[in-house]
């Protein structure tokens, strides 16, 4: 059966995920994720688009991604993100093969039902990732993950952010952002709690 057509919006913002081979932990070690990293920071070089949001995990990953006016597909910008980490990947490792599971899943946000909404508890749940896989005990501690942009006035991620409008909407200055940002935090974190007792 053959996969629905892919969606390729410009100015719209994608949540993007996508796994290793066979779940398999592939990311495990920090020189792969700095590998990431490094490919996102290619891309973003290479392409016009903007990168909101990310979590890199042993086996997965996710970003928020906002294509623009006049960019290049998500399709391309992914195309070439992921097939350019397979490739330095199996080569540091002197490997070959296939490193993704499948293609990558994708969610317009500006589609959904409550866009601003569905934004402020992606972050929460993108930056919960490394909590519920037990690596750190709160999101901020993470290292591969961009949440303390959202927190942080003065944090510098080692891949640039552009905050999201839906963000920027919540206050007229940072501080105001974050104080509205922590309630769905907050909301979320005892729910993770609830589901750990």
């Amino acid at each position: 059966m053959a996969q629905p057509r892919r969606r390729c919006i410009p100015d719209v913002t994608y949540h993007i995920y996508s796994r290793c081979h066979n779940k398999e932990n592939m990311m495990c070690l920090s020189e792969m994720k700095d590998l990431l990293v490094l490919v996102i920071n290619l891309a973003l070089e290479k392409y016009d688009f903007r990168m909101i949001h990310y979590a890199i995990m042993d086996n997965h990953f996710h970003f928020i991604i906002k294509t623009t006016q006049c960019g290049p597909s998500i399709s391309l910008i992914m195309q070439f993100i992921k097939s350019q980490y397979a490739r330095r990947y199996n080569r540091m490792m002197n490997r070959s093969g296939a490193f993704w599971n499948e293609r990558f899943g994708d969610v317009i946000i500006e589609l959904t039902d409550n866009p601003e909404e569905y934004f402020h508890w992606l972050l929460c749940y993108i930056g919960y990732n490394p909590v519920k896989a037990g690596k750190v005990k709160d999101p901020r501690q993470y290292k591969y993950s961009s949440i303390n942009a959202y927190l942080d006035e003065s944090y510098i991620s080692p891949v640039p952010i552009t905050l999201h409008e839906y963000f920027i909407n919540l206050g007229n200055t940072f501080n105001e952002r974050v104080m509205k940002f922590l309630k769905y935090d907050e909301i979320y974190r005892r729910r993770l709690t609830l589901s750990f007792l």
